[in-house]
């Protein structure tokens, strides 16, 4: 393995380390917020505080201008070919078109929330909570666009300190003051906009002291042509942002129409969980994602491709034991964190961790093709994907409800991911499903059916949980040394691991 390879695959098992640390916590964090929600609403008023936040999220990124991977992705592509000149300027043009266009959204959002309330949902409700969510729009624009500036330069703690600890801390907090004194759903949603504007000053203030870092001297400086050329490089990327987050969202808008308030926040109850399973792919891509582009910008594509084919296996050996505990036990875990109300969404519950665990297994395909500029064709695969995913949608909520549109969403993220990887074999000649790869498919398959079938013949308890799962998890690590699942060039990761866990348990 070449020294190039070996020092971004290092690269990226550190950096990911901190960063799945962090979003673990920040999960944990917001699991809490979202279970102080689930239990001191009703399903309606869940239903109706999801339906607004969904909206707003939406307008965030368009308000992005898709700067949040594409500043990172630009930044790091100019550190490769060595014109650091350019990058104070790319940096500042960042600043400014996420302000501007955030301030933009924001105007106009406000004057249309009442119709889109009232008219489109049905809810004057609705109304109040999306004006105070649209306040954090420029905050949590600006505070994004900071992070990936200090994304490019390898400082991925940034992200840990002000994005995964404290702004949940606050949430929890605030939410704890409205639950003591006054338990109303405009009070929850406040407590929401307060963890957003207070994490994003204090951000502000930091970036302030620490510009010099980047060569940044002048902040009233703009580079007409450095926008012209940030804005042409990011906005295929804004729009296969907005059409995944609109993919992401489509189900609770369209369960919102079809159905109920009800029916949304059933769904809901079963989305955070599984996107538990999201948290290895998010961690290693956070850290891909200027890696890759530096190495690009010096044209090392051999390298590149090998760092990719690693990664993604480690994306899926990391996810796998977290999938086989949700799949397997959804009722139980649903009732742990929910309680026995939201049982009625263990079906989603498996669906949605079907679709996750297939996005792990094809890995960082999406975030290579991003590295290597192919963000047009992205954004068409992203657009097949989401008329795909409305269709479903349509044909699916009316006959099974929520299953159907977890079903539909499952279909077309699955399609996605299986173009992504036809045009990065076709333009590079990489893939991830080496030898070893496909053995590690048929363990894992053979591994679940077995402990699926044993649980679905033991009675359900506590301890049926514990025990099942880790059996599993041991079975499932001693089979990936007994069968050579593991290549020389994973030494790597499994060294780090060995450096964490305090022993040498993979040799």
């Amino acid at each position: 393995m070449s020294e190039t390879v070996n020092n971004s695959l290092e690269k990226i098992a550190k950096g990911s380390t901190i960063i799945l640390i962090g979003t673990m916590v920040s999960l944990l964090l917001g699991f809490i917020g979202r279970l102080i929600l689930i239990r001191f609403t009703t399903q309606y008023d869940f239903g109706i505080y999801c339906l607004a936040l969904t909206l707003v999220s939406i307008l965030t990124t368009i308000s992005t201008m898709g700067l949040g991977e594409g500043s990172t992705r630009y930044i790091a592509y100019l550190k490769g070919k060595s014109k650091n000149k350019l990058i104070p300027n790319a940096i500042i043009s960042s600043i400014v078109i996420t302000l501007s266009s955030s301030a933009l959204i924001f105007i106009i959002a406000f004057f249309f929330s009442d119709f889109i309330a009232t008219n489109i949902f049905h809810s004057s409700e609705l109304s109040n909570i999306i004006n105070i969510f649209l306040i954090t729009i420029p905050f949590t624009a600006f505070s994004g666009i900071i992070i990936s500036i200090f994304r490019s330069f390898d400082q991925f703690t940034i992200k840990v300190y002000f994005n995964d600890i404290m702004k949940p801390i606050i949430h929890i907090i605030f939410l704890g003051i409205v639950v003591f004194f006054a338990r109303s759903l405009s009070g929850m949603a406040s407590a929401y906009l307060m963890s957003i504007i207070i994490p994003s000053i204090i951000i502000s203030i930091y970036f302030l002291k620490k510009h010099k870092l980047f060569g940044v001297e002048d902040f009233q400086f703009i580079d007409k042509s450095m926008i012209k050329e940030l804005l042409t490089f990011s906005i295929p990327l804004l729009a296969v942002s907005i059409i995944l987050t609109l993919m992401s969202w489509t189900d609770t808008l369209m369960l919102g129409y079809f159905k109920t308030a009800k029916d949304v926040g059933i769904y809901n109850s079963a989305v955070p969980l599984a996107n538990l399973l999201t948290i290895i792919i998010g961690s290693l891509s956070f850290v891909y994602v200027p890696v890759m582009s530096q190495l690009y910008g010096k044209n090392q594509i051999r390298e590149l491709g090998r760092s990719y084919v690693v990664s993604t296996k480690w994306c899926f050996i990391g996810t796998l034991p977290l999938f086989f505990i949700l799949f397997v036990f959804p009722d139980f875990i649903l009732n742990l964190f929910f309680g026995p109300r939201y049982i009625s969404a263990s079906i989603v519950l498996q669906i949605l961790s079907l679709e996750f665990i297939i996005n792990s297994y094809f890995g960082l395909n999406y975030y290579t093709l991003m590295t290597v500029g192919k963000s047009k064709f992205l954004m068409n695969c992203s657009l097949v994907g989401a008329v795909m995913n409305i269709l479903l949608n349509i044909i699916l909520i009316p006959i099974w409800g929520v299953a159907g549109a977890a079903i539909a969403s499952t279909l077309s993220f699955v399609f996605i991911e299986i173009l992504m990887s036809i045009k990065l074999y076709t333009i590079l000649k990489i893939h991830p499903f080496t030898t070893t790869y496909l053995k590690l498919t048929i363990l894992s398959i053979i591994l679940i059916s077995i402990f699926s079938t044993i649980n679905d013949h033991t009675v359900a308890s506590f301890w049926t949980f514990l025990v099942i799962s880790f059996t599993f998890m041991l079975t499932f690590v001693l089979s990936l040394l007994f069968a050579h699942i593991l290549d020389d060039e994973d030494v790597i990761i499994t060294s780090l691991i060995k450096k964490k866990l305090g022993f040498n348990f993979f040799r």
